[in-house]
């Protein structure tokens, strides 16, 4: 057996995928990466359309020019293009590009918000394993958040974390009164 099979079915073992599924436990996925996997194809698409007119219009165009401007595209597709959050019953997964990362939210020992031009949730597990991904992806789907915070309640009852949960606090916060505002709105109470 590899080490590719042995690392995919550790993986498969922690997210409680084979065995987890057949007791029922929910998998969430992200619900918007669609849209702006969407947003981000058409934005490179359109870049590499306009560079290559432009090109073209001034007749400057050649086989490597246009090799350039695909490679320009495709960088900012792959910079543009989010992360694929999933979350089931003890786990959260984030796939990037490259590689898949999984956290056992039941086993978190760090949670950590990182502000900035793009603000990061961290967490990391007893294990080491550390990702990073948009707060905004919890406030998106419910059913993510729910399984995370269900997570860091059982690492915090368990003793691994003692700390950290302020980030998570004011999450919450944040994404609750979006929520309570949106009834409002949606019932003619505001």
């Amino acid at each position: 057996m590899g080490r590719t099979r042995m690392g995919r079915d550790r993986a498969l073992a922690v997210r409680g995928e084979g065995a987890g599924r057949a007791r029922g436990g929910a998998v969430a996925r992200d619900r918007e990466l669609v849209g702006e996997a969407r947003a981000a194809g058409i934005c490179a698409a359109l870049l590499l359309a306009v560079l290559v007119f432009f090109d073209f219009s001034n007749g400057t165009l050649t086989p490597f020019r246009s090799v350039c401007w695909m490679a320009i595209a495709l960088g900012v597709l792959a910079v543009l293009l989010p992360m694929r959050v999933t979350a089931g019953e003890g786990w959260l997964s984030v796939r990037g590009l490259v590689r898949e990362r999984v956290v056992r939210t039941d086993q978190l020992v760090l949670v950590r918000r990182v502000d900035g031009m793009a603000p990061r949730l961290v967490l990391r597990d007893a294990s080491g394993t550390r990702v990073e991904f948009d707060p905004k992806v919890l406030g998106a789907n419910p059913l993510i958040w729910h399984l995370l915070d269900t997570g860091v309640r059982r690492s915090r009852q368990s003793g691994l974390l003692r700390g950290g949960t302020d980030p998570l606090r004011a999450l919450s916060e944040e994404i609750d009164g979006r929520g309570a505002r949106s009834v409002f709105d949606a019932s003619g109470l505001r």
